[in-house]
């Protein structure tokens, strides 16, 4: 196709992406905060009329994060719900890894319902994580630890292992490639304590590598499950270690004391659970697509 022809196409997706923007903004009215430096992954945060402040990287990005003020188990995003939701596959997740801060809503959450726990999370942008304590309450103690690094690097590197590892690492365009590929979920995979699970964001669309994306899923772990939301694209893909069956009364259990103290329903999230029944013991060593960068702006949630 010559560049002429493509030129009406690209104003057309320049007038609906400017559309898309302004009827987010009238839904939701917002002032502005804090614009961060021009780039790839610029920061902006805004403030509705309650209080929720919002973090975006780019104007016509998908929100990265919501936080109410003074909510640390207030989870605004329903994918983030679900992420909380594969913890039910765990039986005592003690030490917990999130790989992308945003707003920090995620590690707060896992600090307040995981007491006891320890939690890392590692951003590679040192921007995120100023913004993160000074516009969404996030802070360090001794159960939670900060961490700015590259993902991929902190995971492959030498360490403790994990009972859960959460990837949330999303840019304007996102998942980024380094964190898609088959390799990498294998190093994930091997960070992994004893029944341990993997539990990713994921958008089924606009998103053309879904497809081969859940194949590679399906590749790298030995079992795979998935929770989908109802209001967006979002999938969350729940990783396993091992092939022992996770009986639906461990999981309505497990699901039950999250609720407990959650403010939200974990049980009812766990209805939406499906299995993925091709997925068998040793599928590991099977060969997958391994492909590049999963693109998923998905509005509202990132």
């Amino acid at each position: 196709m010559s560049a002429r022809a493509l030129l009406p196409q690209s104003r057309a997706w320049r007038a609906r992406t400017m559309l898309a923007r302004a009827a987010r903004w009238l839904r939701h009215p917002r002032r502005v905060l804090y614009v961060g430096r021009p780039g790839h992954d610029r920061c902006i945060v805004s403030e509705d009329g309650e209080g929720r402040r919002y973090l975006q990287f780019g104007w016509d990005s998908a929100y990265q994060s919501v936080v109410g003020p003074g909510a640390p188990l207030r989870l605004e995003l329903e994918y983030t719900q679900l992420m909380v939701a594969g913890l039910a596959f765990v039986p005592d997740p003690r030490r917990v890894l999130v790989v992308g801060l945003g707003g920090g809503a995620l590690p707060m959450f896992l600090r307040a319902v995981l007491p006891g726990a320890h939690i890392d999370t590692v951003d590679n942008d040192p921007e995120v994580l100023e913004v993160a304590r000074r516009y969404f309450g996030f802070h360090e103690d001794a159960s939670l630890r900060a961490h700015v690094a590259d993902g991929r690097a902190f995971i492959e590197a030498p360490g403790d292992a994990y009972d859960v590892i959460f990837l949330d690492a999303f840019g304007p365009k996102g998942v980024p490639s380094a964190l898609a590929t088959r390799e990498f979920l294998l190093a994930a995979r091997a960070r992994l304590a004893p029944l341990g699970a993997v539990v990713a964001n994921v958008h089924r669309t606009p998103n053309p590598l879904y497809p081969s994306m859940q194949e590679t899923w399906r590749a790298s772990f030995a079992q795979l499950h998935g929770l989908d939301a109802r209001t967006t694209a979002n999938r969350v893909f729940v990783g396993l270690d091992h092939a022992r069956k996770v009986s639906r009364a461990e999981l309505k259990s497990r699901a039950a004391r999250l609720g407990r103290v959650a403010r939200f329903n974990v049980r009812g999230l766990m209805s939406r659970r499906f299995e993925d029944r091709s997925v068998r013991k040793g599928t590991a060593t099977r060969e997958a697509p391994v492909r590049g960068e999963t693109p998923g702006r998905v509005d509202p949630e990132g």
